[in-house]
């Protein structure tokens, strides 16, 4: 029978003969400055446009527009920020509950509680490690009544307003059958699509599902701005109000300070920005890059039974934004140890994130069975993803 120190020796070996024999540590995901950076970033400093004004947040913003295919996005100072705005903007209010994975960064339900609404936890599925629409919707089946045009939870008499999926590690989730549930419930489909810039579900980018959308361009993210993020629309009406809302609600005049709603000032810097011009001129070839490296473990790990490599999707292209290997369940008590000895070599993996419904601050936030969620956790594991570790292997 294999020993523990076998299946870690294994795993060791595949990520050592993998990745970059010349370096003593190897950060999980590390930025990529290869192009205009310099530039852009020297430009601003040269015309001292650094701050809320000049070209680099509007051609920031054309650039994500003309990628991902949507009418209007807008820049803001982080990820967080266009999550608590867009579900501003489709009307989530106080005591509002929202759908949302429980495997997902903290961010996703902090944005509802800037909201003062009510983060109501759900299952994922293994397909894609996001929230599995097909028990949603069994779920709500269950729970949940329309009437007078609203969804409500029957249990807490609480309205459920809309429904936040993530898009995990790079994922998509399975949109269509989403949002067939989101039509039988009158629910609205906000997009937290703050790790999928570069992956397309059904041949069309991310974020041209939900009524809103947000990405996040953190240092740590396929491309970066420092920190940074964006909301995605195809309405025109609410890409203006996002605009404006984020802008602290400005009207605009030539000198006279008049506000017409309760504004935020989440505006993205110009200099910011005119990294992100920069990094989005690279965004094809980084994920020509991280696909290539996604192939390479794929191979690398198909020996070994202990642990797989997660594919995407089958309606997928994904831009694998972090890899995930899964332990066995009937191994998974090896994870910490894996997680101590790959460190300890200087190769960087971590855990995924605590399950939210776990965390003291939302544990009486309420959910449902949690199966697949909990697996998860037990069973993942992040690997070394940064663009350039698949440079070589894309040219080849």
């Amino acid at each position: 029978m294999k020993q523990s120190a076998d299946v870690i020796n294994n795993i060791v070996s595949v990520l050592q003969e993998s990745l970059p024999t010349d370096k003593d540590f190897i950060a999980l995901h590390e930025p990529s400055f290869q192009g205009n950076e310099w530039n852009y970033v020297k430009d601003c400093l040269d015309t001292g446009w650094v701050s809320s004004v000049g070209k680099y947040v509007d051609r920031f913003e054309e650039m994500l527009q003309e990628y991902t295919g949507v009418k209007r996005a807008v820049a803001v100072v982080n990820g967080t920020a266009a999550l608590h705005i867009c579900l501003k903007l489709v009307g989530v209010e106080r005591n509002d509950e929202v759908l949302l994975p429980a495997l997902t960064f903290i961010a996703t339900a902090n944005a509802i509680s800037y909201c003062e609404a009510v983060p109501h936890f759900v299952d994922s599925c293994y397909e894609t490690l996001g929230l599995d629409p097909i028990k949603l919707g069994d779920y709500l089946q269950d729970i949940a009544e329309v009437k007078d045009g609203a969804c409500y939870n029957k249990q807490t008499g609480r309205r459920i307003k809309a429904v936040l999926p993530m898009h995990t590690f790079g994922h998509p989730v399975d949109l269509d059958t989403l949002v067939e549930v989101c039509d039988r419930f009158n629910l609205e489909l906000i997009e937290d699509a703050a790790e999928s810039l570069g992956s397309f579900y059904k041949g069309r980018h991310t974020g041209n599902w939900g009524r809103v959308s947000a990405l996040s361009f953190n240092g740590n993210k396929i491309t970066t701005t420092g920190g940074g993020g964006a909301i995605l629309t195809n309405d025109d009406s609410l890409g203006q109000l996002a605009k404006h809302l984020t802008t602290t609600a400005k009207v605009p005049h030539k000198w006279e300070f008049v506000h017409d709603h309760i504004g935020y000032n989440y505006r993205m810097p110009n200099l910011n920005a005119a990294l992100g011009c920069a990094q989005l001129e690279m965004l094809h070839q980084f994920v020509q890059e991280k696909r290539a490296l996604a192939s390479v473990y794929q191979k690398a790990f198909s020996p070994i039974d202990e642990v797989s490599f997660f594919i995407e999707p089958k309606f997928a292209t994904s831009n694998y934004w972090l890899n995930v290997i899964r332990v066995s369940t009937e191994w998974s008590f090896l994870r910490d140890e894996i997680l101590q000895t790959t460190n300890d070599l200087g190769l960087m993996t971590r855990p995924v994130w605590r399950l939210l419904c776990d965390l003291p601050i939302y544990t009486s936030a309420p959910k449902m069975e949690l199966t697949v969620a909990r697996d998860l956790e037990k069973t993942i594991i992040n690997i070394p993803s940064s663009s350039y570790l698949g440079a070589a292997y894309a040219k080849a």
